[in-house]
């Protein structure tokens, strides 16, 4: 039984169907919103909304009981935290590493899709890169 299907059969179609949704739109979202970090003027608004987004994320994912991806989000707010205080630019290794992040959620969408079991968590994500800009 696929990662769709484990949801389907624990909670309401409704439920997962918008949750699926949005999750979809979340994550097509995130590179852009990475990338405009790098951007003096779109730092502040982009940090606070992928800060938004990993939030909801790991509500949403908490909620329906997947374990992996709320911690990995939980995870990523908690840096995302820090970056808010930040000035912009970011460095180039932080900006790798939330484009990797936003492989991963991009890879369990895809899992979501296709009703895979969901992929294991690349340990090389939990390496967090030095923050100091």
């Amino acid at each position: 039984m696929g990662i769709r299907s484990e949801l389907e059969s624990n909670f309401d179609f409704e439920i997962v169907d918008e949750f699926l949704d949005h999750y979809s739109l979340m994550v097509d979202s995130m590179e852009v919103m990475i990338l405009d970090l790098s951007k003096p003027n779109m730092y502040e608004r982009s940090v606070n909304e992928l800060f938004r987004v990993f939030h909801n994320i790991k509500s949403a994912s908490g909620y329906l009981k997947i374990e992996p991806m709320s911690k990995l989000s939980s995870f990523v707010e908690d840096e995302l935290e820090k970056l808010r205080h930040k000035e912009a630019p970011i460095s180039e290794e932080t900006t790798n590493w939330l484009l990797a992040i936003s492989d991963m959620f991009a890879k369990w969408n895809d899992d979501f899709k296709q009703d895979n079991k969901l992929s294991a968590i690349k340990y090389s994500l939990l390496k967090i890169p030095d923050l100091d800009i």
